[in-house]
Formats: structure tokens, sequence, C-alpha cells
């Protein structure tokens, strides 16, 4: 069996992915083909590290003012840049954009 390893940013992505999904952990994973027992290793991989997945905000959640601060903040950022930044805030580039 060959294993992968994922960087932080990947597995923190993909825990962002999940919180947004709505999906019960065991359907995200058939859905993404990650192991259950892979995502929940995961989850207590970052929940240990002090980042909660349940906490993670969603941008239909926001103010207007919010997603107008969220914009004026992330406008002259590069595509890397605004990629590093919807990861620390649990977003989608697509979520700023639209």
């Amino acid at each position: 069996m060959h294993y992968q390893r994922h960087s932080s940013q990947f597995k923190e992505a993909i825990l962002n992915k999940l919180s947004q999904s709505g999906l019960s952990v065991r359907k995200f994973a058939e859905q993404e083909s990650i192991n259950l027992s892979t995502l929940y290793s995961w989850k207590k991989q970052f929940k240990v590290s002090g980042f909660n997945v349940s906490k993670v905000s969603s941008s239909d959640k926001w103010s207007s003012e919010e997603k107008f601060a969220a914009v004026l903040e992330t406008s002259a950022l590069s595509e890397i840049e605004l990629s590093e930044y919807c990861i620390t805030k649990g977003l989608y580039p697509e979520q700023i954009k639209a």
C-alpha cells in the first residue's frame, strides 16, 4: 500500500471544506476519496493545535460590512496570497470574488 503525505495547508483546506460542506465526516470522506481514519486523525491533529473545524466561519453568515472588509483586504493580493488568506479564514477564493 502506498501512503501519501499531505502538507498542513492541504489538510487545513480539506478540514475547512468539510466544515462548510454540511456533510457527515463519513459522507465527506467518501466524496473526497479520503480514508475515514485519516480524516479523523487530521481533525484531532488540528484540534490539538488550536484549530477548531466547527468554528470556521462561512461567508454566508457574514454581515455586509464583514464581506466588504474582506474584499478590501484582499483586493491587492496575488492569487497565492489570496489562497493563503482564504485558508486562514476558512474560505474559498470564489467566496471573496463573488
